[in-house]
């Protein structure tokens, strides 16, 4: 799905009213099958803007085109028709605790099932093969048929993500994917989480904590701060320099970076970069 945002002016969706706007006149586009990884401090906007993305956050003013069509200028069917294309996950995964692991997965696909079909899932799964399969590429196959108030949060993180790969839909909005991951863990997830995109030709939109991993993996970086995008750039040319200069003042979020190519010395950098 291709997307393109035009002056964006909007609120985080949990904003009491009268707060300052999130997003601050943000331009973005996202060519169909692109996947892409945005990054910045605390309150930047990221969540925001995928909420925007996803036409699940009206904005407050500023354009937007998912495949062309403005969401908001659609009729309601239309725009519910159009959300069935969409995966948007949250950083906390909406998963009801006495659910089975299977059912939880299963959901994903409700965009396009029938409501009879819907109805009978919940109580004979149609396709345990497919949930299997999702939650084997996240190393959970064996938490098929427990309920998910008994997985760690990190289980219960990858069994969020494992919905992506049955849900109906051309793009991909991931929240801080990785928050409730160990280093091991979180490279495995992203890497199944950007190859299946790939071999689907989905559009990935992810908002990133750890900057060493987010630049090692997706080959487009967008830095957001406070609410407007500072850099739009190739991974290979986020630079330290421009690493320190998005997260000024918001040091204690970026504990080193990859050392960039320079054409003169610079000191070593401290290792383990991570971005809570």
């Amino acid at each position: 799905m291709k997307i393109e945002l035009r002056q964006i002016e909007a609120r985080h969706p949990a904003a009491t009213r009268g707060a300052a706007s999130a997003l601050r006149g943000l331009s973005l586009d996202i060519a169909r099958g692109e996947q892409l990884a945005v990054i910045g401090p605390s309150g930047a906007g990221k969540t925001t803007l995928l909420q925007v993305a996803a036409a699940a956050l009206k904005p407050r003013s500023g354009k937007v085109a998912l495949d062309g069509a403005d969401p908001w200028m659609q009729p309601v069917r239309a725009l519910q028709r159009l959300r069935g294309h969409l995966f948007l996950a949250p950083q906390t995964p909406p998963l009801p605790p006495r659910q089975r692991v299977i059912t939880a997965v299963l959901a994903a696909r409700l965009p396009a099932l029938s409501l009879a079909a819907s109805l009978c899932s919940l109580f004979y799964p149609i396709d345990i093969e497919g949930a299997h399969a999702a939650l084997e590429r996240f190393g959970l196959a064996d938490k098929l048929f427990e309920r998910v108030d008994r997985l760690s949060g990190g289980e219960r993180q990858r069994v969020g993500l494992a919905r992506a790969l049955l849900a109906p839909a051309s793009l991909w909005l991931i929240d801080e994917p990785l928050s409730a991951l160990d280093p091991t863990r979180a490279q495995q997830a992203l890497a199944t989480l950007i190859e299946a995109a790939r071999a689907r030709g989905v559009s990935l939109l992810a908002s990133m904590h750890q900057v060493d991993i987010t630049l090692a993996s997706f080959p487009r970086i967008v830095g957001l701060r406070e609410g407007v995008v500072a850099f739009d750039l190739p991974a290979r040319e986020v630079t330290r320099e421009r690493l320190m200069r998005l997260y000024a003042q918001h040091e204690d979020e970026l504990e080193g970076a990859p050392a960039p190519v320079l054409d003169r010395p610079r000191p070593a950098l401290p290792a383990g970069l991570h971005c809570r």
